[in-house]
């Protein structure tokens, strides 16, 4: 099941208030900069290897270079593809959001109560 508009609203929240406390701190972080970070600490990748001449950003979104080798005298370079939050299932995103909130708390951000996060998981039918 599609995660809920909700849970996506406040994934976005959670971000924008990260940048801010971040650039407040002295850090000029964007928001986007802060969802691709916890893409990549709580998201779901895959790693894909296509050939170097081909331009990556025509066919990810959010990606990072692995590394390039050679193969049959090609040049190939392997990415770590992440999908974004919006082609995530309740399950990835309750992962990603728990993910966003613990980052949160850390830096003294208010966010919900463990008894909310379990109460929206549980209206998106997210084992608790």
């Amino acid at each position: 099941e599609r995660r809920s508009l909700n849970a996506n609203a406040y994934c976005w929240k959670l971000c924008t208030e990260i940048a801010n406390v971040l650039t407040l701190q002295g850090s000029a972080v964007a928001k986007e900069d802060v969802y691709f970070k916890a893409l990549k600490d709580y998201g779901q990748s895959d790693i894909v290897t296509i050939l170097s001449k081909v331009n990556a950003a025509d066919y990810f979104k959010y990606y990072e270079v692995m590394g390039e080798g050679k193969i049959k005298d090609k040049d190939y370079t392997a990415y770590r593809v992440y999908k974004g939050s919006s082609e995530y299932d309740t399950r990835e995103m309750s992962i990603l959001l728990d993910g966003i909130i613990q980052d949160a708390e850390e830096l003294g951000i208010h966010t919900i109560t463990p008894n909310e996060a379990e109460a929206m998981k549980a209206r998106w039918g997210v084992e608790v």
